[in-house]
């Protein structure tokens, strides 16, 4: 059986597997086991807006891409990954800044702002930094940006985000499961991975040691036996001197 590297680069039309990748995503260790695993065969990746996160793939500008659900599922495969911690981002002084996390219901009175209407999370983060109001983000997205002039906390009583990893309906083939699996934390021995389920020599049948076979010659006694072994003392006959 071929394994994934040669499936993909004969019945591929690219040169590499590309992914997409939305903010707070850090593909960095995915990364570095792919290239341990298939360092002939290129890995490229790239950011994209979350508007973009599923027309990158449509497009044909990526293989797979990680997008932040929910999103539109026609026509493309979807594993939900892990959820995202939700952050509360105020202005510098605000005063969520003494505590370690808040709850939403803490901040009913609070103007949030939509995150969507803003334009993105980062024209958001300007907004909050002004004190026009506070703004609910997934932490990875919060400490990306690193926006100036705010604080942001964790927050609790509010629904989380969700990374998933998407690719076309379709579009299967053993790179791609190659990567899904490294994703999903498969081992390189895993016999889900195409790259480790290549024919392997089969090593030759152990000799049966139950019996059957030519006897070994009997090894020739090299001294006369000792006629005195096994008798107690003064049992040998003294003769006349």
């Amino acid at each position: 059986m071929p394994d994934a590297e040669e499936s993909a680069e004969t019945t591929g039309p690219l040169a590499g597997l590309r992914f997409a990748y939305v903010a707070g995503v850090t593909p960095g260790k995915w990364i570095r086991r792919w290239e341990e695993r298939m360092p002939n065969f290129p890995l490229h990746s790239f950011m994209s807006d979350d508007d973009a996160q599923v027309s990158v793939l449509h497009d044909g500008s990526a293989d797979l891409s990680f997008v932040r659900l929910p999103v539109d599922r026609e026509g493309l495969n979807v594993i939900p990954l892990y959820e995202e911690q939700p952050v509360v981002v105020a202005p510098k002084g605000h005063e969520i800044s003494v505590f370690e996390e808040v709850a939403l219901d803490d901040l009913s009175e609070e103007n949030f702002l939509d995150i969507e209407e803003m334009g993105g999370p980062d024209m958001a983060l300007q907004v909050v930094a002004s004190g026009a109001g506070l703004a609910i983000l997934p932490m990875s997205v919060a400490r990306h940006l690193n926006a100036k002039d705010t604080v942001m906390r964790r927050l609790t009583g509010a629904p989380g985000t969700q990374i998933g990893l998407a690719w076309l309906v379709g579009t299967d083939s053993p790179v791609i499961e190659e990567f899904i699996g490294i994703v999903r934390g498969r081992t390189a021995q895993s016999s889900r991975q195409p790259s480790a389920q290549q024919e392997k020599p089969k090593k030759e049948p152990k000799p049966d040691r139950r019996g059957g076979g030519p006897k070994k010659p009997a090894v020739a006694q090299r001294y006369a036996p000792n006629p005195d072994k096994g008798r107690g003392k003064g049992s040998r006959k003294k003769g006349k001197r």
